[in-house]
C-alpha cells in the first residue's frame, strides 16, 4: 500500500477510464495477484462438481469404496485450499482498494496545494468536498472488481471447457449465454453513468450550499433570512432526492436483471442437462456435475455483473477527479529576481506606497478596498504592482511567496494540537488554509534553522513564546487543559472568534516574513486586547515591512503611516493624528460616523 510520504506518481488526466487504468498500473503486481487468486479460486469452485462427478461415477455407482474415499478426500482438500485462497483474494483486493483510495487522496490534495490561491476561483468548495467524501471511495471500490472480474472470465472459460467434455450443446449454451447477458445489461450500464453524473453534479452544488449556510447562519438569523434560505435549500434537496431516485431506479433494474437473468439462464442449462440424462446421453455423475457447474457459474456471472456496475460508477467519479486535476494554477512567467534588499511596494491602481521597514495601515470605508490592495501587493490578483523597481508579475512566484505573507482574517485552521496548528512551518499550505497564512503555489525554500531549544517542526519554543506574547494569546494557552498540546477542532470551532483571530496572528508572526500583509487582524477583539495586540505587533515587527488593513483607532494610532482609501484610491497619507485633523472623512470613519462618511 502507498506510504504516507511516497510520491503517488503522475496521474493520467486524459479521461476517467485512463485514470482507473493508471491506478491499476501503479499497483499492477497486487492487481495481478488478485486476478490470479480470484481466477484460481473460481476455477476450483468449478472443479468441485467435477470431483463430485468422478466420486459418483468411479466410486459410488460401481461400489468402489477406495475410489470413493480418494475422490472425497480430494474434494475436501480442494475445499480447504479454496477457502484459504478466498481469504487471500479478499485481503489482496482490500489492499488494492486502500491503495487506490490513499493514492487518489494524495493526488487531489497535492494538486489543490499546487493550485494555491487559484483554487477558490476555479472550483467550488462543494466540488472539492464531494470529491473527497464520495468520489474517492467510489473509485477505490470500483477497483476491487478488477481481480474477481478477471477471475470470472477465466472461470467462465474453464466451466465452458468442462461442460464441453460433458456435452457440446451445453457448452455452447454456456459460452453464448453469458455474452448475451452482457448485451442485455449494457444499455442499463450506460444509462446508469448518465444518471450518476447528474446526481453527482447536484450533490456538489448542494454540498457547497450547506457550507455557505452553516458559515453564515448567525448572520442570516440576525437578518431574518434563515427561513428563506432554509426553504431554498429544502427545494434543492428535494430535486437532488429525485435525481437519487432515478439513479436508484436504474441500479435496481441492473441488480434485478443481474439476479434474474442468470437464474433463468442457469435454469435452462439445468433443464437441458436433465433432458440429456433422461435420454441416456450423459451419465448420472455427469448430470451431478452439470448441476454443480450451474451452481459454480453463479459466482462468475455475479462478479461480471457487479464489475460492470462498479466500473460504471467508478468511471463517473474518475471523470470528476480528472476534471479537477486538469485545473491549472495561475501562470508564472516571472524571470527577474526580487530586490535583494527590503524595498518599496507600490500599487499603481490605488496609489498605495508601502515603505520598507515601517508599519503601514490601510483604512477605508469599504473593507473590501483595503483587501483588494493587499491582494495586489501580495500578488494574488493580476496587477501593475511593483517591488522596488521590479514589477511583481516579473518575479518568480516562489520568491514572492518566500518573502511576502498575506494573513487573511478568515484563514483556515486545521484540526490538531494547537502547537502544530500555529507552529509547524515545514511545509506551508495554500493561502487561507493550514498551518500558515500564506500561499504555496510552488515549492518555497526551506526555512532557516531555528535557534537551539526544544523544536516543534521548524520552530523553537523561544520563537513560539514570542509570537504568542505578541498576539496576546497567552491566556488562550492557559485556559486549555493541555496548553499548547491541547487538541483544536477544524477551523478552531471550539474557540471563540477573538481567540481564533489571535491564533491566526500567532501563526503569521511565527512565520516571520520579510513583508507581512494582514487583513483585519484585530476586528474580533475587545478594546483592551486590541490595544495590547496593536502595541506588541509594532514591537514584534520592528524594522520589517508590515501592512495592516484596519479601521480601528487603536491600531491606526500605532502605525507609522496611514493610507486613507476612498473608493479604492489613496485619498490621503500621513500619521493617524495628522489625518484626524486634516481629513474630515477619515475622522468620521474612525469615529464610526456612517452619515459623515457617506
Amino acid at each position: 500500500m502507498i506510504d504516507a510520504f511516497e510520491d503517488p506518481g503522475t496521474p493520467d488526466r486524459r479521461g476517467g477510464w485512463r485514470y482507473l487504468a493508471w491506478l491499476v498500473a501503479r499497483q499492477w503486481p497486487r492487481c495481478l495477484a488478485g486476478a490470479v487468486l480470484a481466477s484460481t479460486w473460481m476455477v476450483l469452485l468449478a472443479a468441485t462438481p467435477y470431483l463430485m462427478a468422478r466420486a459418483v461415477d468411479h466410486g459410488l455407482e460401481p461400489g468402489d469404496m477406495g475410489a470413493l474415499a480418494g475422490w472425497t478426500g480430494a474434494l475436501v482438500g480442494v475445499g480447504a485450499v479454496n477457502a484459504w485462497l478466498g481469504m487471500l483474494r479478499h485481503r489482496t483486493m482490500t489492499l488494492v482498494r486502500m491503495d487506490a483510495n490513499f493514492r487518489t487522496v494524495k493526488v487531489v490534495v497535492g494538486h489543490a496545494t499546487r493550485l494555491g490561491a487559484a483554487l477558490r476561483g476555479q472550483v467550488g468548495t462543494g466540488e472539492v468536498v464531494t470529491i473527497g467524501v464520495g468520489d474517492v471511495q467510489t473509485i477505490s471500490t470500483s477497483l476491487t472488481a478488477v481481480g474477481p472480474g478477471i477471475g470470472a472470465v477465466v472461470a467462465y472459460a474453464a466451466v465452458g471447457g468442462l461442460m464441453l467434455s460433458v456435452s457440446t450443446r451445453l457448452a455452447l449454451v454456456v459460452l453464448i449465454g453469458v455474452p448475451v447477458l452482457g448485451v442485455l445489461l449494457g444499455p442499463l450500464m450506460g444509462r446508469l453513468q448518465g444518471r450518476e453524473t447528474e446526481y453527482r453534479d447536484g450533490q456538489a452544488v448542494l454540498t457547497a450550499r450547506i457550507g455557505d449556510l452553516a458559515g453564515g447562519l448567525r448572520v442570516l438569523n440576525g437578518l431574518g433570512g434563515k427561513g428563506l434560505v432554509a426553504d431554498a435549500f429544502r427545494r434543492d434537496s428535494e430535486r437532488l432526492r429525485e435525481h437519487g431516485y432515478r439513479v436508484g431506479a436504474v441500479t435496481s433494474w441492473i441488480q434485478a436483471l443481474g439476479v434474474g437473468l442468470p437464474v433463468l439462464f442457469l435454469a435452462l442449462v439445468t433443464w437441458l442437462g436433465a433432458r440429456l440424462a433422461a435420454e441416456g446421453r450423459i451419465s448420472v455423475g455427469e448430470l451431478v456435475s452439470v448441476y454443480g457447474y450451474v451452481v459454480a457459474l453463479g459466482w462468475p456471472v455475479a462478479f461480471l455483473i457487479e464489475m460492470g456496475h462498479q466500473l460504471s460508477r467508478g468511471v463517473v467519479a474518475a471523470r470528476r477527479v480528472v476534471a479537477f486535476l486538469r485545473l491549472e494554477p495561475e501562470p508564472d512567467t516571472g524571470t527577474r529576481d526580487a530586490p535583494a534588499e527590503p524595498s518599496v511596494l507600490y500599487d499603481p491602481a490605488s496609489g498605495v506606497r508601502v515603505l520598507p521597514g515601517r508599519l503601514t495601515a490601510l483604512a477605508g470605508s469599504r473593507p473590501a478596498d483595503a483587501a483588494e490592495v493587499v491582494d495586489r501587493l501580495g500578488r494574488y490578483t493580476p496587477s501593475e504592482a511593483t517591488w522596488g523597481d521590479v514589477p511583481l508579475s516579473d518575479i518568480p512566484l516562489p520568491q514572492v511567496r518566500a518573502r511576502v505573507l498575506v494573513a487573511e482574517a478568515e484563514a483556515d485552521l486545521f484540526a490538531g494540537p494547537l502547537r502544530d496548528v500555529v507552529g509547524d512551518q515545514d511545509t506551508p499550505p495554500p493561502r487561507g488554509a493550514g498551518n500558515c497564512a500564506t500561499s504555496h503555489d510552488s515549492p518555497a525554500p526551506a526555512p532557516a534553522p531555528a535557534p537551539a531549544g526544544r523544536h516543534t517542526g521548524a520552530v523553537s519554543d523561544a520563537h513560539l513564546t514570542q509570537a504568542i506574547h505578541a498576539a496576546a494569546a497567552a491566556d488562550i494557552i492557559r485556559t486549555l487543559p493541555d496548553g499548547l498540546d491541547s487538541q483544536v477542532a477544524a477551523q478552531a470551532s471550539d474557540l471563540s472568534g477573538g481567540q481564533r483571530q489571535r491564533v491566526r496572528l500567532t501563526r503569521a508572526l511565527l512565520a516571520a516574513p520579510e513583508v507581512l500583509l494582514a487583513v483585519e487582524p484585530t476586528s474580533a477583539l475587545d478594546a483592551h486586547t486590541e490595544a495590547t495586540v496593536a502595541a506588541r505587533l509594532r514591537d514584534a515587527r520592528e524594522g520589517r515591512t508590515t501592512v495592516v488593513a484596519s479601521t480601528s483607532p487603536l491600531v491606526l494610532d500605532r502605525a507609522d503611516t496611514v493610507v486613507y482609501l476612498v473608493d479604492g484610491k489613496a485619498a490621503a497619507t500621513g500619521a493617524h493624528r495628522e489625518l484626524l485633523t486634516t481629513e474630515p472623512g477619515y475622522r468620521a470613519l474612525v469615529a464610526r460616523d456612517e452619515e459623515a462618511v457617506r
